[in-house]
């Protein structure tokens, strides 16, 4: 069996830091959807501004408000403004592992998904761009 990447948020834009909050990371369902991130479902949280990393859940924000809300003590690690990448794992058998192709969600500054890839797909696009 192997960890494989199943999902990645790219470079959303935290809306809120909430440490009253009970614990989790809202976001705004649309997203949670193009990236295949389930309520309850476990994702790590890489802060690309102050480099910290954390894990917790997803919880559904407001649907179509571009909601990026980190909750209870991760709110600490991160500040509203700052640039996040969420993504989630899954653990799969090696002959699948060889197959893998992550969802890969890219949003502009308001958190409004730009483009969905999958992970071969854009490994051959950078590739074909010469990075």
């Amino acid at each position: 069996m192997r960890t494989m990447l199943h999902a990645k948020i790219h470079r959303a834009t935290v809306t809120d830091a909430n440490v009253g909050y009970e614990g989790s990371i809202a976001l705004d369902p649309v997203l949670m959807e193009a990236a295949d991130i389930l309520p309850f479902e476990q994702v790590h949280v890489l802060d690309v501004d102050n480099g910290a990393r954390l894990q917790t859940y997803a919880i559904e924000g407001t649907r179509g408000s571009g909601e990026v809300c980190v909750n209870g003590a991760a709110a600490r690690l991160v500040e509203r403004g700052d640039i996040v990448i969420i993504l989630s794992y899954g653990t799969v058998a090696e002959e699948e592992a060889r197959r893998a192709s992550p969802r890969l969600v890219y949003v502009n500054e308001r958190n409004e998904i730009v483009r969905v890839s999958h992970g071969q797909l854009a490994a051959a696009e950078l590739a074909a761009a010469g990075r």
